[in-house]
């Protein structure tokens, strides 16, 4: 019989009564309850899909096609690249074997053989070492390595192979023929990438993210993606504590027990997992449960603002992932080579520059028969004091009149004004392509400079730091830097802060070679200058 609060239509439930297990059984009966949660939620996945895909349909921005229409792009992409992989392998390979063979006078068929044989080489090696992979692909500084050890392995590959045959022949393919085809692909990797980079900005080619977190984590995701969408994302929703409202425009679809159903729905490709109070170890390891055979990349965001991959390391603990920091290194080693090299590239620049700084210095002069350069009291490293010197771009009094300015940006000790009228007309062209800093050159030979680091405050603007905008001074202040490439004058004071914090945590030479040919790009386009 059915009691008064039966629902119709659904027989009652039979509770069977429990029953002590034995000891023995206990390990048994918990392993067999994990694995039917497991299966449950899988098939609570697929129904969610099946009934996305029935029921729902996709909003004009969340379309599960263009997600699918993404993939394809990625993978296609991928395959382009492999292609300009090894067509640069055949042609500078090659080239480099016609002119290495013939100083040796080698046959044509051994030269022909040694060709095919360094793209069959080179081509696997890049295979194994999954540099063709779609989400890496012109990913950066993680591409790059992959790349150079592929190459390494390569190389290792053909020397051991000219020891086991004796074919010392093979000696000079090796040593040289073999590492300019490398470094050809990574040249044509930095291209591919410039110009995927451009696609992105376009917005061709995104991944649709669904971000799950509190609001004000979500919110800095998102401000995140769209201030660099060169990384290829773009937030379509979110899954918050409310389940409801928006962040940074941003629709929230629902709460944090609703995300691997709402990541299919929203057309999703990327669920991103920020900083939550609400969001627990226990409740990450259900959500990738249920993303189990899915298309879904799940993505975890430490919460580590500004630390980069040489400071973070995977250590496990009886089967626990832990994260390790390690601390920045202000001294040492490498930094007396960052000084050395410094110094040594300022010293050689200065050299075919000086017909440029020249003409720079009697534009200058001509304009108003002021001083050529322009020296200021800037605050260099721990505090130290030097006078770093520009070619002068304003009228000779600048200093006195500014007090009768007003700044386009109040936040922030700096004075930033788009149009300012104390630029002459010599020097808004100096500025637009960075040539009045070409003298900062001298400092950086002298050592108060580097050629990267972080900008280089007035004592004035250092007198109103917060604690955390002090640590900017731990090293020397640079030319260029993350601030001048990513923007310049355009920037706030706080992306300003954070970018050159960014640099300073996470300081090494790679960085600063990217730094440097970031710069080229940033000063020819003038983008922030003024």
């Amino acid at each position: 019989m059915r009691s008064g609060n039966e629902p119709l239509g659904m027989a009652p439930v039979q509770v069977p009564t429990p029953r002590a297990a034995p000891a023995d059984d206990v390990a048994v009966a918990v392993a067999d309850r994990r694995a039917r949660v497991a299966a449950a939620a899988a098939r609570g996945l697929r129904d969610a899909t099946v009934r996305a895909r029935r029921t729902d349909p996709p909003t004009a921005t969340s379309d599960p096609r263009r997600a699918d229409a993404d993939r394809d792009r990625r993978r296609h992409w991928a395959r382009r690249v492999a292609v300009l992989d090894l067509a640069l392998v055949a042609t500078t390979g090659g080239v480099a074997t016609v002119l290495v063979s013939s100083v040796a006078s080698e046959p044509a068929a051994f030269v022909a053989a040694l060709v095919v044989g360094l793209v069959v080489l080179l081509g696997a090696a890049l295979a194994v070492g999954r540099c063709w992979n779609p989400l890496l692909v012109s990913s950066g500084g993680l591409e790059y390595g992959r790349v150079l050890r592929a190459g390494g392995g390569a190389l290792l590959v053909l020397a051991l192979a000219g020891v086991a045959l004796r074919e010392w022949r093979l000696q000079p393919y090796t040593l040289i023929v073999l590492p300019t085809a490398v470094l050809a692909v990574v040249a044509g990797r930095g291209v591919a990438r410039a110009v995927l980079h451009r696609r992105r900005r376009s917005g061709v080619g995104l991944t649709n993210v669904l971000a799950v977190g509190c609001e004000e984590s979500v919110d800095a995701l998102v401000r995140r993606t769209r201030r660099a969408p060169e990384f290829g994302w773009t937030v379509v929703a979110a899954c918050t504590p409310a389940g409801l409202g928006e962040c940074s425009g941003v629709p929230v679809v629902g709460d944090l027990d609703d995300v691997a159903e709402r990541a299919v729905r929203v057309g999703a490709e990327v669920v991103v997992v920020t900083p939550s109070p609400g969001w627990s170890g226990r409740r990450l390891h259900r959500l990738a449960w249920q993303l189990e055979g899915t298309d879904l990349d799940l993505v975890v965001d430490p919460g580590l603002m500004e630390i980069a991959g040489p400071r973070l390391h995977m250590t496990p603990v009886d089967g626990l992932p832990m994260i390790r920091l390690t601390q920045p290194v202000f001294r040492g080693a490498g930094r007396l080579v960052k000084s050395v090299g410094d110094r040594l590239v300022a010293a050689l620049a200065l050299v075919p520059l000086t017909p440029l700084l020249l003409a720079v210095a009697v534009a200058v002069k001509l304009e108003d028969r002021g001083p050529v350069l322009f020296r200021q009291e800037r605050v260099g490293k721990e505090g130290s004091s030097f006078r770093m010197i520009k070619f002068r771009s304003m009228v000779t009094d600048a200093e006195r009149a500014r007090a009768q300015l007003s700044s386009d940006v109040v936040e922030g000790p700096l004075f930033k004004m788009r149009r300012d009228p104390r630029v002459t007309r010599t020097g808004a062209v100096l500025r637009r392509y960075s040539l009045d800093e070409l003298p900062q050159l001298f400092n950086v030979l002298g050592g108060s400079m580097s050629l990267v680091g972080p900008r280089p405050p007035l004592p004035a603007e250092v007198a109103e730091y917060a604690d955390d905008a002090r640590r900017r001074l731990l090293v020397r202040p640079g030319m260029t830097g993350l601030w001048q490439v990513s923007g310049r004058s355009d920037l706030s004071w706080d992306e300003t802060v954070r970018l050159d914090l960014r640099y300073v945590e996470n300081w090494s030479p790679g960085l600063d070679i990217h730094i440097l040919a970031r710069t080229v790009l940033a000063v020819i386009t003038g983008r922030g200058a003024y």
